[in-house]
């Protein structure tokens, strides 16, 4: 039932297409020793009372080094998220010699990270860790990561024809060039650090620079402009980014989303949701959202659960004689109502940035989830039709075999809640059983995952959470290089003062207005990274409850990832069910009319945030 899962990305030279296979072997190897070292630390602690002293700090560093093997594989594939809405209306000249630019900016800042991380590793010989393993076991793996991406960004630039790679040079060069004789000539006028280091991330990001690059290279402008911070506090920072046992469930639950999809399990949970709700008035569109609530509870990952509902119901539309292109835009909008089902990455993330409890977060979400599916769903069933041909779209497979299906994948929700509320294990050590049931029981029962399949599992896995946690890794960078500045201390007295005089209401709307706006230009992670830790504890110094606040910044964010006309997310949504993104704009910017205001609603009634991590003890 479930296919191969295919590797795609641009035709590379041979001797790269060698290192790519190398490095996909490194990062998914690495990513199975995470898995292993994880739970057999739990196994000894919880069975054995024999808790391993070592496992927290061999977890995070196989982490740090995966997370720079995946993001280099995903580099060497161009799925690096990058803002092309801009550079796109450009003239075909000028958007070749841009792209061939930031082409060469991408190869500088993968080849500056890797040089110091290198340098930091042995700088650090000799030095150990809280459970006494060598400090430069981080560095050395995600030093070899960064050469390898350094190698891909090479790759990437060279093979564009001799006059882009000969203009992207010059343009480059130019740039520094200017800088250095503006500096020469009249130092006193040239414009502060900061202000270049803001400059060049709004330029970069508007040229298409991929969001974690953006972010690297801004901090890195500020480090080469100001001239007394050491090149090896950026690779320290990118480390220090990535390097926390918290952030190790996210490569976890994006393979649990691989895992289910390659077994079975994703299809056999919508085929039993067509069957019991696919005839009634609207029954695809119900269904969409029911899967997406489903699956945001399993996998974690967003584009992992648009990609494995999308890609059975997409087509079922179609054969419905349903407008493709609604199809897509609920399945976006469900993706943001599902942004705050446990146990979505971003919730982590913002816990983890935010210091907030990632358990008190996922019981926060789970009531505005809940609104914002009964939203969807009585507008589909309100403006839905039957569907015009229910043999073609209703499988006809055995109910028993969807039920024992269904119950299976039930059971992986069920670990879930019931290991965050029993305490036995963190969300981070959760996710790696949920791995081993996903492979275990998946398998046992459906006998449809490979060894082919697994492989390629981890593949997946690796590339797309090392995608994730390289941005995060940058944003660190840049994190370290705005507190140096102060800026969140400013930004927190402006907030503060403009609370003052036009009341709490209007942070929260600012706030939401910010995210929306900056959830739409950034990645998602990127956007919580960055503002989770300026609006919090400005939040709390206010008097709004943190979680709920949280809760409200989570879902802004996701109705900016998913809006017209630069929502990354949307652009993947259309992508996974073949859909010109002209064709959702006019039903997604219904159904994300909707979603905000169930967003309004839940930012100023607090008790719907509240009232279940309250009654949980959170």
């Amino acid at each position: 039932m479930a296919g191969d899962i295919a590797l795609t990305g641009p035709v590379a030279r041979p001797a790269t297409k060698v290192l790519l296979t190398l490095a996909d072997a490194v990062a998914a190897v690495l990513l199975a020793a995470d898995l292993a070292v994880v739970i057999g630390s739990v196994l000894l602690r919880s069975l054995f009372n024999a808790p391993v002293e070592w496992a927290d700090d061999v977890a995070r560093g196989l982490m740090v080094g995966s997370s720079f093997f995946g993001a280099a594989s995903a580099l060497a594939r161009a799925e690096n998220p990058g803002v092309a809405f801009f550079i796109d209306m450009a003239p075909g000249a000028v958007r070749r010699v841009v792209d061939a630019a930031e082409a060469l900016l991408v190869f500088i800042v993968a080849a500056y990270a890797a040089l110091n991380a290198l340098k930091l590793g042995w700088l650090t010989t000799g030095q150990t860790t809280g459970s006494g393993l060598p400090l430069e076991w981080t560095f050395y793996p995600m030093g070899a990561g960064g050469l390898f991406m350094a190698v891909f960004a090479a790759d990437l630039f060279l093979r564009r024809p001799t006059r882009d790679i000969a203009a992207g040079l010059a343009l480059v060069l130019a740039v520094v060039a200017l800088y250095l004789l503006w500096d020469a000539a009249s130092p006193e006028t040239v414009p502060a650090s900061r202000t270049l280091m803001l400059a060049g991330f709004a330029l970069t990001l508007v040229g298409g620079l991929p969001i974690g690059f953006a972010l690297a290279l801004a901090a890195l402008i500020y480090i080469w402009a100001e001239g007394t911070l050491p090149g090896v506090i950026f690779a320290q920072q990118m480390a220090r980014g990535i390097d926390n046992f918290v952030l190790l469930a996210i490569p976890f639950f994006i393979l649990v989303g691989y895992l289910m999809e390659a077994n079975g399990m994703s299809v056999r949970l919508i085929e039993l949701l067509q069957r019991l709700v696919g005839r009634m008035r609207g029954g695809l569109n119900v269904v969409m959202v029911m899967s997406m609530v489903l699956f945001s509870g399993i996998s974690g990952s967003k584009m992992a659960d648009v990609a494995a509902v999308g890609s059975v119901l997409i087509p079922a539309a179609r054969k419905s004689r349903q407008n493709p292109g609604n199809a897509v835009a609920l399945l976006a909008a469900s993706a943001v109502m599902a942004e705050t089902i446990p146990p979505c990455i971003n919730l982590i993330i913002l816990g983890f940035v935010a210091n907030l409890s990632i358990g008190g977060l996922f019981m926060a979400g789970l009531l505005p989830a809940g609104l914002m599916a009964a939203a969807l769903i009585g507008v589909s069933i309100l403006f839905g039709t039957k569907a015009a041909v229910t043999a073609e779209i209703i499988p006809a497979g055995s109910l028993n075999r969807m039920w024992l299906g269904a119950i299976v994948s039930l059971g992986l929700i069920a670990m879930i809640f019931i290991g965050f509320k029993s305490g036995f294990a963190t969300a981070t050590e959760i996710s790696a059983f949920a791995v081993l049931y996903a492979i275990v029981v998946g398998a046992a029962v459906f006998r449809e995952l490979s060894w082919a399949n697994a492989v390629r599992c981890f593949i997946h896995a690796a590339n797309r959470s090392g995608l994730v946690l390289f941005i995060v890794a940058a944003a660190q960078a840049l994190a370290f290089v705005l507190t140096l500045q102060q800026v969140p201390h400013a930004v927190a007295d402006m907030m503060i003062e403009l609370s003052h005089s036009s009341g709490t209401w209007m942070f929260i709307l600012l706030s939401i207005a910010i995210l929306i706006v900056m959830g739409s230009v950034l990645e998602g992670a990127a956007a919580l990274i960055i503002f989770g830790p300026l609006l919090v504890p400005v939040a709390g110094q206010l008097g709004i409850a943190p979680l709920h606040f949280g809760v409200v910044l989570v879902i802004a964010m996701g109705i900016g990832l998913f809006a017209p006309p630069l929502g990354l997310g949307l652009y993947g949504a259309c992508l996974i069910g073949n859909v010109p993104i002209e064709q959702t704009v006019k039903p997604i910017l219904g159904y994300l009319g909707l979603l905000f205001l169930c967003l309004l609603l839940i930012a100023f009634v607090p008790a719907i945030s509240l009232w279940l991590p309250h009654a949980l003890g959170y």
